[in-house]
Protein backbone atom coordinates (compact mmCIF):
# COMPACT_ATOMS: atom_id res chain seq x y z
CA UNK A 1 0.00 0.00 0.00
CA UNK A 2 1.15 3.56 -0.73
CA UNK A 3 2.25 5.67 2.20
CA UNK A 4 0.14 8.73 2.93
CA UNK A 5 2.89 11.34 2.72
CA UNK A 6 1.44 14.22 0.71
CA UNK A 7 -1.02 17.03 1.37
CA UNK A 8 -2.81 18.40 -1.69
CA UNK A 9 -4.34 21.82 -2.30
CA UNK A 10 -6.62 22.83 -5.20
CA UNK A 11 -9.08 25.63 -5.90
CA UNK A 12 -11.31 27.36 -8.42
CA UNK A 13 -12.84 24.54 -10.45
CA UNK A 14 -16.05 26.57 -11.07
CA UNK A 15 -18.04 23.47 -11.94
CA UNK A 16 -21.28 24.31 -13.72
CA UNK A 17 -19.89 27.24 -15.70
CA UNK A 18 -20.43 28.48 -18.27
CA UNK A 19 -22.96 25.65 -18.64
CA UNK A 20 -23.23 22.22 -16.99
CA UNK A 21 -22.49 20.55 -20.32
CA UNK A 22 -19.36 22.58 -21.03
CA UNK A 23 -18.03 22.13 -17.50
CA UNK A 24 -18.53 18.35 -17.52
CA UNK A 25 -15.06 17.58 -18.98
CA UNK A 26 -13.48 19.67 -16.22
CA UNK A 27 -15.46 17.81 -13.59
CA UNK A 28 -14.38 14.45 -15.01
CA UNK A 29 -10.75 15.61 -15.12
CA UNK A 30 -10.88 16.83 -11.52
CA UNK A 31 -12.47 13.57 -10.36
CA UNK A 32 -9.71 11.59 -12.10
CA UNK A 33 -7.15 13.74 -10.29
CA UNK A 34 -8.85 13.05 -6.96
CA UNK A 35 -8.81 9.35 -7.80
CA UNK A 36 -5.04 9.46 -8.35
CA UNK A 37 -4.06 11.50 -5.32
CA UNK A 38 -6.12 9.45 -2.87
CA UNK A 39 -3.40 6.79 -3.04
CA UNK A 40 -0.82 8.92 -1.22
CA UNK A 41 -2.86 11.80 0.23
CA UNK A 42 -2.51 12.51 3.92
CA UNK A 43 -5.10 15.27 3.56
CA UNK A 44 -6.82 17.28 0.82
CA UNK A 45 -7.68 20.99 0.84
CA UNK A 46 -10.22 22.50 -1.54
CA UNK A 47 -9.91 26.26 -1.32
CA UNK A 48 -13.19 27.52 -2.69
CA UNK A 49 -15.16 28.02 -5.89
CA UNK A 50 -15.47 24.30 -6.48
CA UNK A 51 -18.85 25.28 -7.89
CA UNK A 52 -19.61 28.36 -9.94
CA UNK A 53 -22.73 28.71 -7.84
CA UNK A 54 -23.99 26.87 -4.79
CA UNK A 55 -26.97 27.68 -2.62
CA UNK A 56 -28.58 25.45 -0.01
CA UNK A 57 -32.28 25.65 0.60
CA UNK A 58 -33.65 23.87 3.64
CA UNK A 59 -34.23 20.63 1.72
CA UNK A 60 -32.74 21.36 -1.73
CA UNK A 61 -29.20 21.63 -3.09
CA UNK A 62 -28.14 22.35 -6.70
CA UNK A 63 -28.73 19.62 -9.24
CA UNK A 64 -25.68 17.91 -10.73
CA UNK A 65 -22.07 17.45 -9.60
CA UNK A 66 -22.79 13.83 -8.68
CA UNK A 67 -19.36 12.65 -9.86
CA UNK A 68 -17.32 15.04 -7.76
CA UNK A 69 -19.59 14.75 -4.71
CA UNK A 70 -19.48 10.97 -4.90
CA UNK A 71 -15.69 10.95 -5.17
CA UNK A 72 -15.30 13.32 -2.22
CA UNK A 73 -17.61 11.09 -0.17
CA UNK A 74 -15.60 8.01 -1.13
CA UNK A 75 -12.29 9.62 -0.20
CA UNK A 76 -13.61 10.98 3.08
CA UNK A 77 -15.17 7.62 3.98
CA UNK A 78 -11.76 6.01 3.45
CA UNK A 79 -10.42 8.11 6.34
CA UNK A 80 -8.58 10.86 4.44
CA UNK A 81 -9.36 14.31 5.89
CA UNK A 82 -10.78 16.87 3.47
CA UNK A 83 -10.96 20.57 4.30
CA UNK A 84 -13.26 22.85 2.32
CA UNK A 85 -13.04 26.65 2.25
CA UNK A 86 -16.03 28.49 0.83
CA UNK A 87 -15.18 30.87 -1.99
CA UNK A 88 -17.02 33.88 -3.36
CA UNK A 89 -19.00 31.67 -5.77
CA UNK A 90 -19.99 29.05 -3.19
CA UNK A 91 -20.19 31.32 -0.15
CA UNK A 92 -23.77 30.22 0.48
CA UNK A 93 -22.61 26.89 1.82
CA UNK A 94 -24.53 25.75 4.86
CA UNK A 95 -24.30 22.31 6.49
CA UNK A 96 -24.72 19.94 3.52
CA UNK A 97 -21.02 19.10 3.21
CA UNK A 98 -20.65 18.57 6.93
CA UNK A 99 -23.74 16.40 7.33
CA UNK A 100 -23.61 14.40 4.10
CA UNK A 101 -19.86 14.17 3.43
CA UNK A 102 -18.34 14.74 6.88
CA UNK A 103 -16.26 17.56 5.38
CA UNK A 104 -15.83 20.72 7.49
CA UNK A 105 -16.45 24.04 5.77
CA UNK A 106 -14.52 27.19 6.67
CA UNK A 107 -15.45 30.74 5.75
CA UNK A 108 -12.31 32.58 6.84
CA UNK A 109 -8.56 31.84 6.59
CA UNK A 110 -7.42 29.27 9.11
CA UNK A 111 -4.04 28.30 10.54
CA UNK A 112 -2.68 24.75 10.29
CA UNK A 113 0.57 22.97 11.08
CA UNK A 114 1.75 20.11 8.87
CA UNK A 115 5.17 18.52 8.52
CA UNK A 116 6.57 21.01 11.06
CA UNK A 117 5.52 23.91 8.83
CA UNK A 118 2.89 26.53 9.63
CA UNK A 119 0.18 27.50 7.14
CA UNK A 120 -2.44 30.16 6.71
CA UNK A 121 -5.01 28.80 4.27
CA UNK A 122 -8.10 30.36 2.71
CA UNK A 123 -9.89 31.21 -0.51
CA UNK A 124 -8.62 34.78 -0.62
CA UNK A 125 -11.59 36.92 -1.64
CA UNK A 126 -11.99 40.26 0.07
CA UNK A 127 -8.60 40.21 1.78
CA UNK A 128 -6.03 42.97 1.73
CA UNK A 129 -6.43 46.60 0.68
CA UNK A 130 -8.75 47.73 -2.10
CA UNK A 131 -11.66 45.88 -3.70
CA UNK A 132 -14.07 47.87 -1.54
CA UNK A 133 -16.97 47.31 -3.94
CA UNK A 134 -16.73 43.54 -3.60
CA UNK A 135 -16.30 43.77 0.18
CA UNK A 136 -19.55 45.72 0.46
CA UNK A 137 -21.30 43.26 -1.85
CA UNK A 138 -20.06 40.28 0.17
CA UNK A 139 -21.51 41.77 3.37
CA UNK A 140 -24.89 41.94 1.65
CA UNK A 141 -24.70 38.39 0.27
CA UNK A 142 -23.60 36.87 3.58
CA UNK A 143 -26.23 38.71 5.59
CA UNK A 144 -28.72 36.31 7.18
CA UNK A 145 -31.66 38.39 6.02
CA UNK A 146 -30.41 38.38 2.42
CA UNK A 147 -30.11 34.59 2.47
CA UNK A 148 -33.58 34.31 3.98
CA UNK A 149 -35.02 36.48 1.22
CA UNK A 150 -33.30 34.47 -1.51
CA UNK A 151 -34.75 31.25 -0.14
CA UNK A 152 -38.18 32.54 -1.02
CA UNK A 153 -37.29 32.23 -4.69
CA UNK A 154 -38.28 28.91 -6.20
CA UNK A 155 -35.07 26.86 -6.69
CA UNK A 156 -35.58 26.75 -10.47
CA UNK A 157 -35.64 30.55 -10.52
CA UNK A 158 -32.94 31.07 -7.91
CA UNK A 159 -30.42 28.74 -9.53
CA UNK A 160 -31.05 30.06 -13.06
CA UNK A 161 -30.76 33.68 -11.93
CA UNK A 162 -27.51 33.08 -10.06
CA UNK A 163 -25.95 31.17 -12.95
CA UNK A 164 -26.88 33.96 -15.37
CA UNK A 165 -25.39 36.68 -13.16
CA UNK A 166 -22.23 34.71 -12.53
CA UNK A 167 -21.45 34.26 -16.21
CA UNK A 168 -22.80 37.67 -17.23
CA UNK A 169 -20.42 39.45 -14.88
CA UNK A 170 -17.46 37.27 -15.91
CA UNK A 171 -16.92 36.30 -12.30
CA UNK A 172 -15.15 33.12 -13.35
CA UNK A 173 -12.06 34.81 -14.69
CA UNK A 174 -11.61 38.26 -16.13
CA UNK A 175 -8.70 39.78 -18.01
CA UNK A 176 -7.09 40.88 -14.77
CA UNK A 177 -6.79 37.25 -13.68
CA UNK A 178 -4.30 36.25 -16.36
CA UNK A 179 -1.66 38.91 -15.71
CA UNK A 180 0.58 39.32 -12.71
CA UNK A 181 -0.01 42.88 -11.50
CA UNK A 182 3.20 43.28 -9.49
CA UNK A 183 3.54 42.67 -5.77
CA UNK A 184 2.47 46.21 -4.89
CA UNK A 185 -0.81 45.73 -6.78
CA UNK A 186 -1.60 42.18 -5.71
CA UNK A 187 -3.99 42.57 -2.78
CA UNK A 188 -3.35 39.10 -1.43
CA UNK A 189 0.41 39.67 -1.49
CA UNK A 190 -0.07 42.85 0.53
CA UNK A 191 -2.34 40.96 2.92
CA UNK A 192 0.14 38.16 3.61
CA UNK A 193 3.04 40.61 4.01
CA UNK A 194 1.07 42.39 6.71
CA UNK A 195 0.16 39.10 8.40
CA UNK A 196 3.82 38.13 8.35
CA UNK A 197 4.69 41.17 10.47
CA UNK A 198 2.25 39.94 13.10
CA UNK A 199 3.27 36.28 13.20
CA UNK A 200 5.69 34.10 11.27
CA UNK A 201 4.01 31.66 8.92
CA UNK A 202 5.89 29.38 6.54
CA UNK A 203 3.24 29.17 3.82
CA UNK A 204 0.31 31.38 2.87
CA UNK A 205 -1.88 29.34 0.51
CA UNK A 206 -4.83 30.86 -1.32
CA UNK A 207 -6.95 30.53 -4.43
CA UNK A 208 -9.35 33.10 -5.94
CA UNK A 209 -6.74 34.79 -8.12
CA UNK A 210 -6.80 32.11 -10.89
CA UNK A 211 -3.11 32.72 -11.54
CA UNK A 212 -0.46 30.24 -10.33
CA UNK A 213 2.05 32.14 -8.19
CA UNK A 214 4.89 31.34 -5.82
CA UNK A 215 6.33 34.46 -4.20
CA UNK A 216 9.19 34.44 -1.71
CA UNK A 217 8.61 36.57 1.39
CA UNK A 218 10.78 37.59 4.32
CA UNK A 219 12.34 35.00 6.64
CA UNK A 220 11.84 32.12 4.21
CA UNK A 221 8.06 32.41 4.07
CA UNK A 222 6.18 31.90 0.78
CA UNK A 223 2.90 33.03 -0.70
CA UNK A 224 1.36 30.46 -3.02
CA UNK A 225 -1.67 31.01 -5.21
CA UNK A 226 -3.00 27.75 -6.60
CA UNK A 227 -4.21 28.91 -10.02
CA UNK A 228 -7.38 27.24 -11.29
CA UNK A 229 -8.95 24.25 -13.05
CA UNK A 230 -10.26 26.29 -15.97
CA UNK A 231 -7.11 27.06 -17.93
CA UNK A 232 -4.12 26.22 -15.69
CA UNK A 233 -5.10 22.93 -13.96
CA UNK A 234 -2.54 23.56 -11.23
CA UNK A 235 -2.46 22.44 -7.62
CA UNK A 236 -0.22 22.52 -4.58
CA UNK A 237 1.60 19.57 -3.02
CA UNK A 238 3.26 19.47 0.40
CA UNK A 239 5.73 16.67 0.98
CA UNK A 240 8.56 16.48 3.46
CA UNK A 241 7.96 20.02 4.63
CA UNK A 242 8.35 21.52 1.14
CA UNK A 243 5.45 22.81 -0.91
CA UNK A 244 5.37 23.33 -4.66
CA UNK A 245 2.93 23.87 -7.49
CA UNK A 246 2.33 21.13 -10.01
CA UNK A 247 0.16 20.85 -13.12
CA UNK A 248 -2.32 18.09 -13.85
CA UNK A 249 -1.39 16.33 -17.07
CA UNK A 250 -4.02 14.53 -19.10
CA UNK A 251 -3.15 10.84 -19.35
Amino acid sequence: MSRKTKIYFASDQHLGAPTPELSRPREIRFVRWLDRIKEDAEAIFILGDLFDFWFEYKTVVPKGFVRVLGKLAEIRDSGIPIYFFAGNHDLWMDDYFEKELNIPVYYKPKEFTFHNKTFLVGHGDGLGPGDTGYKRMKKVFTNRFSKWLYRWLHPDIGMRLAQYLSVKNKLISGDEDVVFLGEENEWLVQYVKRKLTEKHTDYFVFGHRHLPMVIALDNGAKYINLGDWISHFTYGVLEGGEMKLEKDVLL
